[in-house]
């Protein structure tokens, strides 16, 4: 594929499917279905995004893999492909939830700038330049702020949505000035130029300082310690469908971007890159603080945003050995992750109060409603590592990657026994949701049965039934790698 104008429009066909299909939710209903009510609006409006979506899967399969296209504004590898796939399946999981919660005074706008968001981030996923990157970067970030803030009956989503913008200015701020320094130091906006800065060994004051923007900036849009304040704020005073869409597809970007940029110019011969260090850092961190601080959590969106913060960690393990053992476990992991965050925050939508979550609020969930009883099992499941659930399998390929790589006294390894050891502290907090979802009596005068409406049902289905038969068959996301 050249660098012609066919070319890159023929590369970026699935987002322009995204964008287009915004356009056309935004432009039916303002010529048809304006004057009926919100629910048929949100239906439709949903409807047409699905068809977008699947439309954009076409698009990338139709695209496949040729490599560097534009000049080398875009990389179109198995990563971006399997990337674009995953971001665009947990956007249509999205949109079902979405499409069974109830609707806002803004439904239809609230459906494009899902879309948008969307957009931004399969371009993300296949950026190999900073300009491209960022603007792809920036176009998800404010998108995912409007999604946040979008319940304008609470509270609780304006803060939500005022801290995520605010710290998510200051982290763009921190990236956009970190790249200019790159720029500056190379003469080059390439990840292969750029990258080779950043994983020089000795690479002078101006590049650590380089070094350090970025990473500031990447461990804001991670969620990772000690950049981690937002997050469960936001995670808490979300939509759910947003902060379903936060917790699963933003971080499957974010790693595939992170990943690629730091691993782009790795030095030759096996060296030890200079950012390995400082990762492992965030990598520990972010282990050690969300996996502690869950288990006080007595909201379910907060311990799910303390235990995002936990996983956090062990796919900084997975970026850490991503250019050794490759990008194959790295996204099996994210993308794992995605599903079971993506279900839990559907599930917990459906049973609590709009905005809460009360680990009180699942009591008895197995006799009001077994089938969300039964999915929020699978999530949690998997989120805890237990097998044969994909979970399991994600956390077992980056461990044994990281072991396998320099052994448990190197520093990938010792951190890949640290996150099993700290395994165990999970199970706990996870099982504090299980045994109210499964075992605890309903409370009184909340027995009764839970009506799930059927696009919900059937994203959260078919989210729990992907994580069992990736948990079964493994190769069918590994074996792309």
């Amino acid at each position: 594929m050249n660098g012609g104008y066919a070319a890159l429009a023929r590369a970026l066909a699935p987002e322009t499917a995204l964008v287009a299909g915004a356009l056309a939710a935004l432009g039916i209903d303002l010529a048809w279905l304006k004057r009926h009510p919100v629910a048929a609006r949100l239906r439709a409006a949903a409807g047409v995004a699905a068809l977008a979506v699947l439309a954009a899967v076409g698009l990338a399969l139709a695209v496949g893999r040729p490599g560097s296209v534009a000049g080398g504004a875009l990389r179109l590898d198995t990563l971006a492909l399997a990337a674009r796939l995953g971001v665009l399946g947990l956007t249509l999981g999205a949109l079902g939830i979405a499409a069974g919660a109830p609707a806002g005074r803004n439904p239809v706008e609230y459906v494009a700038v899902m879309l948008f968001a969307a957009a931004g981030l399969t371009l993300m996923a296949a950026a190999d330049q900073l300009l491209l990157a960022f603007l792809a970067l920036e176009l998800a970030s404010l998108s995912l702020y409007l999604l946040t803030g979008f319940d304008k009956t609470r509270p609780e989503s304006a803060e939500a949505a005022l801290k995520y913008f605010l710290f998510g200015g200051m982290a763009a701020a921190f990236l956009l000035f970190g790249f200019s320094l790159l720029y500056g130091l190379t003469g080059s906006i390439g990840f292969a130029e750029v990258g080779a800065v950043l994983a020089a060994p000795r690479g002078g004051a101006l590049a650590a300082v380089a070094l350090g923007m970025v990473l500031v900036a990447f461990g804001f849009k991670i969620a990772a310690a000690p950049f981690h304040l937002w997050a469960p704020d936001v995670y808490q005073g979300a939509p759910a469908p947003s902060a379903a869409l936060i917790a699963s597809a933003s971080k499957l970007a974010g790693y595939t971007l992170f990943a690629r940029l730091l691993w782009a110019g790795a030095p030759p011969g096996g060296g030890t890159p200079g950012w390995l260090p400082v990762v492992a850092v965030l990598a520990g961190a972010s282990l050690l603080l969300g996996n502690l601080v869950a288990l006080a959590q007595t909201d379910v969106r907060r311990l799910l945003a303390y235990s995002a913060i936990a996983h956090a960690g062990a796919l900084l393990l997975g970026v850490m050995t991503a250019g050794r053992a490759g990008f194959g476990p790295l996204l099996y992991y994210a993308a794992t992750y995605g599903l079971a965050s993506l279900g839990a925050f559907g599930v917990v939508g459906a049973v609590a109060r709009p905005g809460g979550g009360r680990l009180e609020d699942l009591a008895g969930l197995h006799r009001r409603s077994p089938l969300l009883a039964a999915c929020l099992a699978v999530f949690v499941l998997s989120l805890a590592g237990i097998p044969p659930l994909a979970g399991f399998w994600g956390k077992f390929a980056v461990f044994a990657a990281a072991l396998k790589l320099d052994g448990p006294t190197g520093p990938a390894g010792g951190l890949a026994l640290a996150a099993i050891a700290l395994t165990a502290v999970a199970l706990y907090y996870y099982l504090l949701i299980l045994k109210q979802t499964l075992v605890a009596a309903p409370p009184s005068g909340n027995g009764g049965r839970i009506a799930v409406p059927g696009p919900a049902a059937l994203a959260l289905v078919a989210a729990a039934g992907l994580l069992v038969l990736l948990g079964v068959c493994p190769s069918l996301v590994l074996g792309w790698f």
